[in-house]
Parts: structure tokens; sequence; C-alpha cells
């Protein structure tokens, strides 16, 4: 089989986004064709369990990469006429995968999971349209951690360099051009809590931005991060976002755990998704948030309204991504959310967001003459509140899954948004029925499974699935993991942070670690 067929063919009449940035007309046109949403979608089946990671391919995203729980790689080319099924696929985890990354000119792909393990697939044979029998195993391990890895990160411009991050702390920085023989003392950052997520910023090469389970968001710079002890300054930290939360009516902080983070291309903003909290997006220079994501309305503006299930993220871990699909511009941010939809926000200019963006001081915060249930973002308990514009209204919500929605991403060209999550497939989303890559498609149902009504059932399902107890005759495994997910959502949906989350300078955020950061308030404390 060879890649590379004619793609001459569009049924929806929506050129390849060119080289140059689009016209005027031409972003009007495709503004309009978006205004609807995504209503529009396939299934990509192939997958076994459920599929945690998603990435596309460097430049004009010609490969799709999947990963899951079934200790598998699906790459799947949207070169083709019709995407339905992998071109390939890649073995070698022994454990669930959790993070993928395209290398710069996508000469090789780096997965990483709960085996502890860095793989590295060479792409070369891809890049020139050829396929073996497959499938294909790593070219390359990596084994320097000693827990989950949560995040891979490639280098912006060069295919030898790349960061990993664990639970256990530990930040590596690798270059392949130096040799794995090297100090990896020099090579290590250590964190005080886990890494939840890291990136590489998309244009600064020294830049990556880095969150942890404590809730700390920091943009930091390799070259102070890693080298000589001696060298290392604030453990690379350049920048440290305002993640602490509080509102009138308590007297203290929260820290939502900071479960991911993405830039958009350009690399101006920096989304945060935030464990029991709403997406927040912040402008990378400016350490207060500019806006927070929610789905209190529907699309078209109208309140929703119990019992209908709104945006939350309590029960898994969420990665969103910045998109503009088919624009040289991320004018929008799409996440999955735990009532089984993904949603899609059109993001405002950031010098709009940052004009409408409320700074409250302490004082007037205490007067409560905002409302007990206003939430504003605060460095330490005595410094003012940064209050972000709520984007309460999304563009659109992405329906046809029947449990949690844990990963979306926009491909860079054509106009669609990927999501997948807790079931075997990923459904692909288009405005419009038919597009360069792929024909025919359903529209979407947009009505979403209510959770079972057998909760004993359910919590067996899931006591069976803890203790390793094999699968009975009247479950199989897609059954079991719908009934073990909608049992953590009755357990942990209704999770309040500020309850749930209270931050102590004393706690897991370490002072040490703070004092020396930008930002970084000496008189922080916390009263009960």
């Amino acid at each position: 089989m060879q890649f590379g067929r004619s793609t001459s063919r569009n049924i929806s009449g929506i050129p390849p986004l060119a080289t140059s940035s689009p016209s005027r007309a031409r972003r009007q046109t495709l503004d309009a064709l978006v205004s609807g949403g995504f209503p529009y979608s396939k299934k990509l089946a192939s997958h076994t369990s459920c599929v945690n990671s998603l990435a596309f391919s460097s430049g004009d995203g010609r490969f799709l990469a999947s990963g899951g729980d079934d200790l598998s790689v699906k790459i799947w080319d949207f070169h083709d006429e019709n995407v339905d099924k992998p071109v390939t696929s890649f073995t070698g985890p022994s454990g669930n995968v959790f993070a993928l990354s395209f290398s710069a000119t996508n000469r090789y792909l780096l997965s990483g999971g709960t085996d502890d393990i860095v793989l590295k697939y060479d792409l070369d044979h891809l890049e020139r349209g050829v396929i073996a029998a497959g499938p294909y195993g790593p070219q390359e391990s990596f084994n320097e951690h000693h827990d989950t890895i949560r995040a891979v990160s490639c280098h912006p411009s060069q295919d030898e360099v790349f960061l990993s991050g664990s639970e256990n702390g530990g930040i590596l920085y690798h270059d392949l051009r130096v040799g794995r023989r090297s100090s990896r003392a020099q090579d290590t950052l250590q964190l005080s809590s886990e890494v939840t997520s890291l990136q590489f910023h998309p244009t600064m090469d020294h830049i990556f931005a880095t969150s942890e389970s404590v809730g700390r968001v920091c943009l930091r710079d390799t070259r102070m991060a890693f080298g000589p002890l001696t060298q290392r300054t604030r453990q690379g930290v350049v920048q440290t976002y305002n993640t602490k939360i509080t509102k009138p009516s308590i007297n203290y902080l929260s820290n939502p755990e900071a479960s991911s983070l993405a830039f958009d291309r350009d690399g101006s903003k920096l989304a945060v998704t935030m464990l029991h909290y709403l997406p927040t997006i912040y402008a990378l220079t400016d350490p207060h948030p500019i806006a927070t994501c929610s789905g209190v309305n529907l699309p078209d503006g109208t309140p929703v309204l119990p019992p209908e299930r709104t945006y939350s993220n309590s029960c898994t871990m969420k990665h969103g991504s910045f998109g503009g699909p088919a624009s040289d511009r991320d004018v929008m941010y799409s996440a999955g959310s735990d009532d089984f939809r993904g949603y899609i926000w059109k993001i405002p200019p950031a010098a709009e967001l940052v004009e409408r963006r409320l700074e409250v001081d302490v004082d007037d915060w205490n007067l409560n003459n905002h409302g007990d249930d206003l939430v504003g973002f605060a460095q330490g308990l005595w410094e003012s509140r940064h209050v972000p514009v709520q984007l309460s209204t999304p563009l659109c919500r992405l329906s046809g899954h029947i449990s949690i929605v844990n990963s979306t991403i926009f491909h860079p060209n054509f106009l669609h948004v990927l999501s997948a999550g807790i079931e075997n497939h990923i459904l692909l989303h288009s405005p419009t029925p038919s597009s360069p890559c792929t024909e025919n498609l359903d529209r979407t149902s947009i009505q979403v499974r209510p959770l079972s009504d057998d909760e004993d059932g359910d919590r067996q399902s899931y006591w069976r699935a803890v203790t390793g107890i094999p699968i009975g005759e009247d479950e199989n495994e897609d059954s079991r993991t719908l009934r073990i997910f909608d049992h953590l959502l009755r357990q942990e949906a209704d999770g309040d942070v500020f309850s749930m989350r209270h931050w102590t300078r004393a706690g897991d955020w370490s002072s040490d670690e703070d004092s020396e950061m930008p930002g970084h308030s000496s008189d922080d404390e916390t009263f009960y």
C-alpha cells in the first residue's frame, strides 16, 4: 500500500490551508461554516480499549497518532480520501499510553505511559510513503524514569531533542546528538510534586511550560533548568502563573490540580485544564488568567437548566487544545468533559480579555460587594483578586460519545476536531458531511446517555476491576468500563474544589522553590 493518494477531490468545496495567510473573505467563509458547530461525525475504530492520547504530526497534520489502554499506537493518514482505519500501528508499550509527540520534522514519534518507559519510533518509512506489513516496534527505549510518564514533548525545531515528565516529579531533557551516556544528573530536573503535563513553546526553542498536581504552572528556560547544579537558577522558572482561587464567602485559597496544558500555535496563549474547575486561559507574559471557559449556557445563549449536565472535569485526566480550523490563527479552544461531550469556545483577542478582566483589592473583596460565588485568582491571601472573563457560552458542543471525553484536538489544516476518551474509538467531527479526507458523514445524535440505573451493579463492577476479579459471563470489557466510570461519576462529579483543595504555604506547594519565583509573595498565609 502506498501513501499519498490524490487529494484533489474536495466535495465540501473548502481548499486545504495555503501556506500564506488566508484572505479576509476566505476567513469569513470559514467562520461562517464553523459558526454552526461540528454537527457531523464518524467513528475511527481500531483500538480495543480507552483512547488516552491524540497527536497530529507537525506541519500540515498528515498523520494522527492515537494511543490508549490497549498497549498500542495507531497511525491514521489524513491524506487519504476517506480516512477510516489506521494505516499502520506500533507495538512496545507494556502499560497504558498517556503521551504522544511527533518530532519537529516527523522523523520520530515518542510515546510514554504507565510502564515508565519512553519509546521512540522511526517514521522515515511513513514520510517516504512506504508501508510494510507492520506493526512496527520501537527503534529505541529510554528507561530513566521511575514512575508513570504523563507527558512527552518534542523540541519545535530539532528532531533529536525532547522532554519527558513523570508522576514522581522528574523531568528529563533528552538530546540524542550527545549520546545517552552523558551525565543524566545534568539532564534531570526534580520537582517537588507530580508532573502532570509539559510542552515546549512552539517558537522559542529554550522555553517550556510545566504543570503539577499541586496546581503550580510555570514557564521555564532549559538553559536555567538543566546542566551543572551550580549554574541552575530557580529551577528554570521565568514565569509563575496565578492558579490559586478563592471566593468572598471563604477566607482561604484553593489550589486545583493542573491536569494538562497547551500552547496555541504561535505561543502567545496558554490553556490549563484544572481538576474540579474550569479550563483557564493565560496570555504568555501575564501571570494572571484572562479567561475561563464554562458551559453555563447552551451555544444559543440560553442557560443550561438541571437536570441537564454541563461542562465538568472531576474524574479523569483531560487534555484540551487550541485551534482555528483551516486558519492561520488559533481562535478557538476545545476540551473534553465528564458530561460525555466535548466543548469548543471562541476565544476573543487577548487584549480585549485583559481589558474586561477585573482586579479587586483585598478590602473591597472582603466587603463582599461582588457576590458570594464570584471566583478570583490570587497569588496570596492578602493579594488583589483577579477575576478573568468567563466565556460561559460555548461555540458548540461535540456530541456522539456515551461516556467521558478526555481528549480533543483540532486538525491544523482541515475543518475537523477529533475527540476520544473512555470508549475504544475516536470521533471525527466536521461542520460538513464531506471534506478532502472523509465523506458521507452522518449527523451526530445530540442525545446524551444517562447514567445507568443499576448503581449497585456499577459499584460491583468497579470493585471487581480494582481487585482484579475477571469479567463474568454477563459482562464484557466495554460494558464494565462504562459501569466503572458511571460509578466514579456518581462518587466524584459533585466534588467542590474549595472544600477538597485547601492551599497551605507549608503544604504541597514548596515554599523553598516558590520563594525564588517571580510573583511570589512572602506574606502568603492560609486561615481556616
